[in-house]
């Protein structure tokens, strides 16, 4: 089904997406919720009419997020964690992690922008989080989990 985002909803979208999401998930949690509208054809002419007055001042907004993606670029990020036998963690690696990585580093960053493949991380090695910073501002971070020293 075909929705519009009213607000941000994490691992969907941000506010003002256009989104397909499963028909149960709409119309039982997201719409009832007001998290989202029926994408119909007079829905999507007032989301792009919406869109478009607001370009100019997303121009400004955009330009911050590409100033911010390129500080988030040249910081190299390597998380320490324990390690059991192999290369398997004691634990996992979340996007809750590299928050709070990140304002270590005096970045701040909200989890909801981070998406890290299947969620969590359960071995040592070079991994990418993909950091959506605006709607037209996503970055593939690198990163590397590495055993902590005992």
């Amino acid at each position: 089904m075909e929705i519009i985002l009213k607000e941000d909803v994490q691992n969907v979208g941000f506010k003002d997406d256009l989104v397909i999401v499963k028909n149960g998930y709409a119309r039982n949690f997201l719409i009832p919720q007001g998290k989202a509208i029926i994408a119909s054809i007079s829905a999507k002419k007032i989301l792009k009419e919406n869109l478009k007055q607001r370009a100019f001042k997303e121009e400004k907004i955009i330009k911050g997020a590409k100033a911010i993606a390129d500080k988030l670029m040249k910081i190299e990020m390597k998380l320490t964690s324990k390690v059991s036998s192999g290369d398997r963690l004691f634990g996992s690696i979340t996007s809750q992690d590299l928050v709070a990585f990140f304002n270590s580093k005096g970045e701040t960053i909200d989890q909801k922008q981070i998406s890290i493949p299947g969620r969590s991380i359960k071995r040592i090695g070079k991994y990418e989080a993909k950091i959506r910073l605006h709607r037209d501002v996503i970055i593939q971070y690198p990163f590397e989990i590495v055993a902590a020293k005992s």
